[in-house]
């Protein structure tokens, strides 16, 4: 059986590696995907508690299935406003979309 400090140090290496993509990126579709990793960082670390914590009660799962819901309509609202942005400015670079600025 793997110990949970195991599953605690992939979540924290994956979460880390999500941040320094969402500090480090550019690109405003490679700054959503490291929200995405964040947030099965997340995930991880729910479901790995459930596991050893009260594995009998569903509360981790559910608790990650709305991770996973948030998730997916995050990337689907970013990547449609990243779109927009897109065929209005022709580039998707993160220092380069000023919309408020006129």
């Amino acid at each position: 059986m793997i110990p949970l400090s195991w599953y605690l140090i992939l979540a924290a290496a994956i979460f880390c590696i999500g941040v320094y993509g969402v500090l480090a990126r550019r690109n405003a579709v490679a700054i959503l995907m490291s929200i995405e990793l964040m947030l099965n960082a997340v995930n991880i670390n729910l479901v790995a508690f459930w596991r050893y914590m009260s594995p009998g009660v569903i509360s981790g799962q559910a608790f990650a299935v709305m991770v996973f819901a948030v998730a997916a309509s995050e990337a689907a609202v970013g990547l449609a406003l990243i779109i927009s942005i897109y065929r209005r400015r022709f580039t998707v670079a993160a220092e380069e979309i000023d919309m408020l600025k006129w």
